[in-house]
């Protein structure tokens, strides 16, 4: 059983480390200040070079060379907990039953984005590259917190690279484009790790939350997919998008780190002998792999333009989180054998998101927009946890575009309201879940040089 449960814990931190929650699950769309304003409804505009993000296809409507850099900035929510916890109340006996509050810390993310159009003049070919992260993750709890034993702090750090190349069929007013992306990832994890018996080899009553020690994992990994493009313009005042980006699968290798500080943590890593107070320290490291498949999206959207000054746009995009059922988490070093071989339950589901957004031409010189989304979780209530509490959200954003003979400054906010997300999965056997209700808000904040050359 102790055993059982330091691989859970184990599992549950490279799950954390997987992504950041500001699109269903934790894959992020904001990938342009110019769409995110929109509410990232874009694939049939894509109209400037974050096109090779939202829809490949739309560098081949863009003339000559174009560079833009952007930025995304994250005030990742700072997570509200109102229930209990397998650790509320006072370890190791009196816990499971009292109701706390309790909220995560606050953090900010920084993402980056390059993107790096050409268009040929005498052959409908473009040419692009694009380099963004996709998957950032922040999320700390304290380190006193009654959620210590599920994540303390989880972070990826993701860079992506796209190289693409798309053609433009005139007659037909269609481009079709193919692209590649190459994702890197640095992923790392601290959490303490208890465990419902004081006794790892013969576990007898009393039963409660015994702490074992700290739990490090650290690792990387690299993964390969593609994307298709598909942008249809046959009249003017229409345009549609398809776009689709494939599975990845990243291959995560590390190393884990443990640190026994009780006679119940030198068991749960072989040693035995019972340790006088103060308590002997042991440490125990592993190399640690896992296998996670991010999943494919497909985006279906419509562009409406009433007047040459209004743009109106509507996508809808499904994400195929089935593909994320379980993590299963081997271990080279002896010490951790006995965690090998337990998978631990995901069970998401495929979602529909739904955007819509426009965009008012006052003049030249400026662009207003605005735009709103709708995004269903993945996450069934029976897997909901601390690393990853995401809740259908709602999302409104604003920007402007300001134009210039040298470029064109593009900025976005968005409001990300996560609809209260109430869940009782907490499980006393294994020291997991938690009964009690979510709450959670997220800011963002995008601005996004153009240059035409």
């Amino acid at each position: 059983m102790i055993r059982s449960v330091c691989y859970a814990g184990a599992a549950c931190a490279l799950l954390g480390a997987a992504g950041i929650c500001h699109a269903a699950g934790f894959k992020v769309s904001e990938q342009g200040a110019k769409a995110m304003a929109m509410g990232n409804a874009f694939a049939a505009q894509a109209d400037d070079p974050s096109a090779l993000y939202f829809n490949p296809a739309g560098i081949s409507f863009q003339r000559g060379a174009q560079a833009n850099l952007g930025s995304l900035v994250i005030l990742v929510p700072q997570t509200e907990f109102h229930g209990t916890t397998p650790l509320s109340g006072t370890p190791p006996l009196d816990t499971g039953t009292t109701h706390v509050t309790e909220k995560s810390r606050r953090d900010i993310v920084v993402a980056p984005t390059l993107y790096a159009t050409y268009s040929m003049d005498r052959l409908p070919l473009s040419f692009g590259l694009g380099i963004n992260a996709m998957y950032p993750l922040a999320k700390s709890w304290d380190d006193s917190s009654v959620f210590r034993n599920q994540v303390q702090t989880a972070s990826i750090k993701p860079i992506n690279f796209q190289p693409t190349v798309a053609y433009r069929f005139d007659d037909l007013k269609l481009a079709v484009a193919g692209a590649l992306d190459v994702t890197y990832a640095v992923v790392s994890l601290q959490k303490m790790t208890y465990a419902p018996a004081i006794d790892p080899t013969a576990p007898a009553p009393p039963f409660g939350a015994y702490e074992l020690g700290s739990l490090g994992l650290d690792g990387t990994a690299t993964g390969v997919g593609y994307n298709l493009g598909i942008l249809w313009k046959p009249r003017p005042q229409y345009s549609f998008g398809v776009a689709y980006r494939s599975r990845i699968t990243l291959d995560v290798n590390g190393d884990a780190n443990f640190l026994a500080t009780t006679p119940t943590g030198l068991g749960a890593i072989g040693l035995t002998a019972a340790a006088p107070f103060p308590y002997t320290r042991a440490r125990a490291i592993s190399a640690a792999s896992t296998r996670i498949v991010l999943p494919d999206t497909l985006d279906l959207g419509i562009a409406w333009r009433p007047t040459e000054k209004l743009t109106l746009e509507f996508d809808a995009t499904r994400t195929g989180w089935s593909s994320f059922d379980q993590l299963l988490i081997e271990f080279d070093s002896p010490e951790f054998a006995a965690f090998n071989n337990r998978p631990d339950p995901r069970d998401w589901r495929d979602v529909w998101a739904y955007k819509f957004g426009g965009q008012y031409s006052l003049n030249n010189v400026l662009d207003l927009r605005a735009g709103y989304s709708f995004d269903n979780t993945p996450v069934p209530n029976a897997t909901l946890d601390p690393l990853l509490p995401d809740a259908d959200r709602h999302s409104f954003a604003v920007g402007a575009g300001i134009h210039h003979s040298m470029g064109t400054l593009d900025l976005a906010y968005m409001w990300v309201h996560f609809v209260d997300r109430t869940v009782n999965n907490q499980d006393m056997a294994a020291l997991r879940g938690s009964n009690g209700t979510f709450k959670s808000d997220a800011y963002l904040l995008a601005a996004n040089l153009n240059f035409k050359f």
